[in-house]
């Protein structure tokens, strides 16, 4: 990454990152359609990975500040219940999973379901891209990167890892109940 910040630098950024919540955004309608048939899961760990890319880039670049401090109003963002449903849905036997919060504080696991995850990031990232249209690259970054780091990246690392993991049991055969349920739910 550059050390600069520069407007033509934040431009290139908040284009790079856009193109990745785009592309998240229609592969994730997609498989909540049920385009992606028996190769659900391994999409939905590509769409992840593709984003978390993006995640990093905002993670390794400077802080990104306003300058009056505030966001200007986009509206209303979309209701993606409709998607959120539609993965819930291909994922039966997958949905449901838990993870560390946070591996530095917590040593308990906490629940958690792919469907809600993966529509709590589209939900960040889909606000941003929104100022993105609106001809406001630098508040699209500043709210992908907050967001980032306040919320859709410990959402995305999970899900990401929870993908992993239905994968990597099925390819190894590991024969327990998530990949057991995983074939018998036709996702892989």
């Amino acid at each position: 990454m550059s050390d600069s910040n520069s407007p033509q630098d934040w431009n290139a950024l908040a284009e790079r990152v856009a193109r990745h919540v785009e592309n998240y955004l229609n592969g994730l309608e997609a498989v909540a359609r049920g385009d992606g048939g028996r190769h659900t899961v391994p999409l939905l760990l590509l769409e992840v990975s593709q984003v978390i890319l993006a995640g990093a880039q905002l993670g390794a670049s400077a802080d990104v500040i306003l300058p009056d401090n505030w966001e200007p109003e986009v509206g209303e963002d979309p209701d993606l219940d409709e998607i959120r449903q539609g993965l819930s849905e291909r994922l039966i036997g997958v949905d449901e999973y838990t993870e560390v919060f946070d591996p530095y504080k917590d040593d308990e696991t906490t629940s958690y379901r792919l469907s809600d995850d993966l529509v709590d990031v589209a939900s960040d990232l889909v606000h941003g891209l929104r100022h993105y249209q609106h001809d406001r690259p630098l508040e699209a970054l500043w709210w992908w990167q907050y967001s980032y780091f306040n919320h859709w990246g410990n959402h995305a690392g999970a899900a990401l890892r929870a993908l992993h993991a239905v994968i990597a049991g099925a390819r190894l055969d590991v024969a327990d109940e998530a990949t057991a349920a995983t074939e018998a739910a036709g996702v892989l």
